[in-house]
């Protein structure tokens, strides 16, 4: 940020000098980058943080030295007798997009004679850089230096019906810029437009058919606020930047709005004569009150390890116009509105320490930790790494950008895709509602490379749309070669239900069907507790995905709720005293349709649910002509045990009976001999 001195010194009680502006701002976090000469001046290029668009002015440079130095700061005065008509009369702001124009002000100036800048006027811009153009834009340009406020002028006969209208833009709208560059808008854009036609985009550059030239008379001065996210993606898209837009991309004071539109109306009259008209027009809703935050002296000395006087901050926060009240043990603070950054307690003790001095603060010669045990959400994470790199996995990171086609496939029912509209991201502008596809892509970065047996991983967050509600969720993926395609569903089951019992996590896995698009077979894992809730889901990928990733070689693929299957880690382990006396086990086989996953049998078990049932589990399953075609022979082992006696196998039969009986029933099922 460029500072003239001699202007600088213009809002000070007392004037500094460019040594002093120097160190003073180098210690409150403001250093400097050079010192010049230019246009009779000394001129102080500021090094300015993107959290600080208050220092982006004169006036802004002044406040902070005057608060560091014990000076007072001088603002300028605006005196503007307003005898011209009403300003409704005149003109009229249509302001469309208030989400993206909170507020658009718009004065008139009639009668005004365009002219060269008198010469105090051409040294302050010709300092800083600025080329000067004549008094109605130069005047504009000087607000906006002094102020940190942007405005625009245009010439009020060059807008069609003398009106403003804020809108977006129209998908391929033409418009030709101050600097000579023509540009196609896109719909996502802001413009400033008359009746018919944009007349600048909106916080970046006015356009060349409504800039005041010699023949202007009637000016209409803008001041307003824009959404500072699409100012910068607009100005990014257009390659077009200014110092309006560097502000507006910041963020600019919203109570300056209406102060930088009568200081500039001030000079406009001063030095170019014309009729202020009575009133401004804003379109666009009341700017909010400045918010209040407390700040608690203790924490403050716990943070900084030095004791500072309660009195002594309030000094302190005092000459940062931050109008601090004690309140028993704390001090609650007014911030201004041109104080973006300031928004919590930790943000005023940096401000109590950066006029301090951190000089002040003492630096220990020994580092004391406090050593605590990690975060519950740390440790499942290496959890989930040990278990899956055990099992042959490596882990990927990879972009959260994808193709449009690559996407498509992993869109669930309902969702939308989110694209992005940044110029390099053409090639691959959708937010991956999945990390399958990113899976995909990396494995097919590694058959190019000629590796082969691949597994991989990945926890990240996924994105997609419902129609105006954002989802996010984080979500692992897994991707393993599939050589042997029941081989690979087997060990990523048994991986999944390794992971879940390592995080404690019960899990319920069934056949899905109808399963998702990209894969077949599939299966669904979900919530025992709520079978409705789907946690995941992994199989073989489809053909048509294989085709679509370029692949030569099947894979298998799964997902799963990361929040969902870390969420009760570490679990409560189930403790029990060792059984006194010994248990019973049988086996069961029974021959049931192929189509009877194993996950159906168990259902009837649970439903049963034998007395003195211990366990169950499967053990094997048999297809050959003894069965019959169509039929598998599953086996199931089941152990009994009376934590007060040891049973007899008489004591079972029964419990056994009416198991089978009930499988009979529901799953056609029949025992194999």
């Amino acid at each position: 940020m460029k500072i003239g001195l001699d202007w600088l010194n213009q809002y000070l009680d007392r004037p500094t000098d460019a040594e002093e502006a120097e160190r003073v701002l180098t210690d409150i976090g403001f250093p400097l980058d050079g010192v010049d000469e230019a246009a009779g001046d000394t001129v102080l290029d500021v090094e300015v943080t993107s959290n600080r668009p208050d220092m982006l002015s004169h006036v802004g440079v002044a406040r902070e030295l005057a608060a560091a130095t014990g000076r007072q700061l001088v603002e300028p005065g605006i005196e503007l007798s307003e005898t011209g008509e009403a300003v409704e009369k005149l003109t009229a702001v249509d302001n469309r997009a208030e989400d993206l124009c909170p507020l658009y002000t718009a004065r008139v100036i009639r009668g005004v004679t365009v002219a060269p800048s008198p010469d105090w006027l051409v040294r302050r811009i010709e300092a800083i850089g600025l080329r000067p153009v004549n008094n109605i834009v130069d005047i504009t340009n000087f607000v906006l230096h002094e102020l940190g406020q942007p405005l625009h002028a245009f010439d009020m006969n060059l807008l069609s019906k003398r009106r403003i209208v804020v809108r977006r833009a129209q998908n391929g709208e033409p418009f030709t810029a101050i600097d000579g560059s023509k540009h196609e808008l896109r719909d996502s854009m802001l413009v400033i437009a008359d009746a018919n036609k944009p007349v600048a985009v909106a916080g970046v550059m006015g356009g060349m058919d409504s800039e005041v030239g010699n023949a202007t008379t009637d000016v209409l001065l803008e001041s307003a606020r824009f959404d500072p996210l699409s100012v910068r993606s607009t100005s990014r898209a257009l390659k077009l930047s200014s110092d309006s837009s560097y502000r507006f991309e910041r963020g600019v004071d919203r109570l300056g709005v209406e102060r930088a539109s009568r200081r500039a109306a001030q000079l406009i009259v001063e030095l170019a004569g014309g009729e202020p008209a009575t009133g401004v027009i804003a379109a666009g809703a009341a700017p909010a009150p400045p918010h209040t935050v407390t700040l608690r002296p203790s924490r403050c000395a716990d943070l900084l390890g030095i004791d500072i006087e309660p009195g002594r901050m309030v000094e302190l926060l005092a000459a940062l116009g931050l109008q601090p009240q004690p309140d028993g043990d704390a001090i609650a603070c007014t911030v201004p509105t041109h104080r973006l950054d300031l928004h919590r307690e930790v943000d005023l003790i940096e401000e109590v320490a950066r006029l301090h001095g951190y000089e002040q603060i003492t630096v220990e010669p020994d580092m004391h930790l406090t050593v605590r045990p990690p975060q519950r959400s740390i440790e499942a994470r290496r959890l989930i790494d040990r278990v899956l790199t055990a099992h042959g996995y490596c882990e990927t990171i990879t972009f959260s950008n994808l193709a449009v086609s690559h996407a498509e496939p992993f869109r669930g029912e309902g969702a939308e895709l989110i694209l992005m509209n940044e110029e390099q991201k053409k090639a691959e502008p959708a937010l991956r509602p999945s990390v399958l596809p990113s899976l995909l892509d990396c494995r097919k970065l590694n058959q190019d490379a000629g590796n082969a047996e691949v597994k991989l991983f990945e926890a990240a967050k996924t994105f997609w749309r419902v129609g105006a509600d954002y989802v996010e969720q984080k979500q692992l993926a897994l991707l393993s070669d599939a050589e042997d395609p029941e081989a690979a569903l087997r060990q990523m089951r048994g991986t999944i239900e390794e992971l879940a019992d390592a995080l404690g996590c019960a899990l319920r896995i069934t056949a899905a069907d109808p399963g998702p698009t990209w894969a077949s077979p599939a299966a669904r894992v979900a919530d025992p507790d709520q079978p409705q809730r789907t946690l995941g889901e992994y199989g073989l990928a489809s053909d048509a995905l294989i085709k679509r990733f370029d692949l030569q070689k099947p894979v298998a693929l799964g997902w799963l709720d990361y929040q969902a299957i870390t969420a009760g880690y570490p679990s409560e382990p189930d403790v029990a005293e060792l059984p006194r006396f010994p248990g019973i086990e049988r086996d069961l086989s029974v021959v049931v349709d192929e189509a009877v996953p194993w996950a159906r049998i168990a259902e009837v078990v649970d439903s049963v649910g034998p007395d003195r049932m211990e366990d169950y589990s499967f053990v094997t399953v048999f297809r050959g002509k003894q069965v019959g075609q169509g039929r598998k022979s599953v086996t199931l082992r089941l152990c009994f045990r009376d934590p007060q006696k040891t049973l007899r196998h008489e004591e079972v039969d029964g419990q056994v009976e009416q198991l089978v009986t009930r499988l009979q029933q529901e799953l056609g099922a029949e025992l194999r001999a």
